[in-house]
């Protein structure tokens, strides 16, 4: 049986922190953010537009704020992997801004350079982030020019380490080079980010729809996605799609 007072006592010296040869996370204190991004306006409980709130919070607004750049120093071993990435070959202007929040750090990266990126990132020495955990995709319509983002997770398994890198592609240029040669583990998850989002990997070995038919018109996880659904019988009586109840306001 574990002790709890133990456990506690393990995390207050920071021995279950990501590389304990540096600080404990308690020392990854937050960068000072210069400035915040304000995404969108959301409008009512869940943000739908264009259909009736039911939920009686419609007269809700609520803007969408992201952190924006993060000055040094960032804290921690994170000012070490920063410049050993910047400094990386033939990566000079690769990263666009640096991310420190909630003792996270997320590395924008210019796609045309993204495969130059990521395979630094695996192969040098000293950063060694060998394991993509996840690979995921993001819309935000009101970012003009930069409206879909694929963020990944990194893992280094040698210094015990995690970092988000994310980059961005237009909606009228869905295209993004994959990873798959860099990180197998991408494979399927890709095909996901393209069946929700419609993100087309280059290069990927077979890029087909993962969730939906191969047949399905649009990628169900974009922002301008209909609402949709189906009616649904129940003891004789059909509930029509969300799209199609009634308003309350």
């Amino acid at each position: 049986m574990t002790d709890p007072k133990g456990d506690r006592d393990a995390r207050d010296a920071g021995t279950e922190t990501q590389d304990v040869s540096h600080e404990s996370h308690d020392n990854l204190v937050r960068a000072d953010v210069t400035q915040l991004e304000v995404v969108e306006i959301r409008e009512g409980a869940f943000g739908a537009h264009g259909t009736g709130d039911t939920s009686g919070f419609g007269g809700l607004t609520r803007p969408v704020v992201m952190p924006g750049p993060s000055q040094r120093p960032f804290g921690g071993w994170f000012d070490e992997v920063a410049d050993r990435f910047a400094g990386g070959p033939g990566l000079d202007g690769a990263i666009e801004k640096i991310v420190v929040d909630r003792g996270e750090i997320t590395f924008y990266v210019r796609r045309q350079l993204l495969l130059e990126a990521v395979t630094h990132l695996r192969n040098d020495p000293v950063l060694r982030f060998e394991f993509c955990s996840s690979v995921s995709g993001v819309d935000f319509p009101h970012e003009t020019g930069r409206e879909l983002h694929v963020v990944y997770h990194l893992l280094s398994m040698t210094h015990n380490r995690r970092i988000r890198v994310e980059t961005t592609t237009p909606d009228d240029d869905r295209h993004v080079p994959s990873v798959v040669p860099i990180y197998p583990t991408a494979d399927w998850q890709e095909r996901e980010a393209w069946d929700m989002f419609g993100i087309i990997f280059d290069g990927h070995p077979a890029l087909t729809r993962i969730l939906m038919p191969d047949d399905w018109p649009g990628h169900p996880q974009r922002k301008d996605y209909p609402l949709g659904g189906i009616p649904v019988e129940y003891k004789g009586g059909t509930i029509p799609p969300p799209d199609q109840r009634r308003s309350y306001s």
